[in-house]
């Protein structure tokens, strides 16, 4: 069961990351093409934006967190390693839920929408990737980083949470 686990996640992951690859090279190719300016032009630029965004890359981006979670609990991997890991994959997060804003933002714009400059999300995006790989793959040992935070900080404290942010 962990291994089909496993593939699922690999497999969602891969197609997540070459998405958030993809996505700002096609807004920036076809954002900036003298076509958008006419109504054909604009809605291909529009649902090619928009359903890569909805059907493809959003969806992969749930099923690659979700079977990660499901990973982490199902063995117990509560490593430093895996807590950067998860930093950068939140990170990652930030940056397509960035994304989906500038596809809004260009969508609503008709044409007069300046997209920022396509190396502004890859410049974010290729080192996200990296980090995660490095980390998955290598499991440093980073508790030499964790021993810069003084005892308080490394250890629970036992209190209860306050009753606003208790669910239950």
């Amino acid at each position: 069961m962990i291994a089909i686990v496993k593939a699922l996640h690999i497999t969602a992951l891969s197609a997540w990351c070459a998405g958030l690859i993809l996505l700002p090279v096609m807004m920036h190719i076809y954002g900036r093409r003298d076509e958008i300016k006419t109504q054909a032009g604009f809605t291909e630029f529009r649902w090619l934006t928009h359903y890569s965004y909805t059907c493809a890359l959003s969806p992969a981006a749930v099923i690659a967190v979700s079977s990660g979670t499901v990973l982490i609990f199902a063995l117990e991997v509560l490593d430093v390693w895996m807590m950067a890991k998860l930093i950068a994959v939140a990170s990652m997060v930030l940056l397509h839920i960035w994304l989906g804003h500038l596809i809004v933002q260009a969508g609503e714009g008709r044409g007069t929408f300046r997209l920022p400059p396509v190396g502004l999300a890859l410049l974010g995006i290729i080192p996200l990737i990296g980090l995660v790989l490095f980390l998955v793959l290598a499991k440093p040992g980073l508790q030499d980083i964790s021993a810069i935070f003084p005892d308080f900080m490394q250890e629970p404290r036992g209190n209860q949470l306050p009753s606003r942010w208790d669910p239950l």
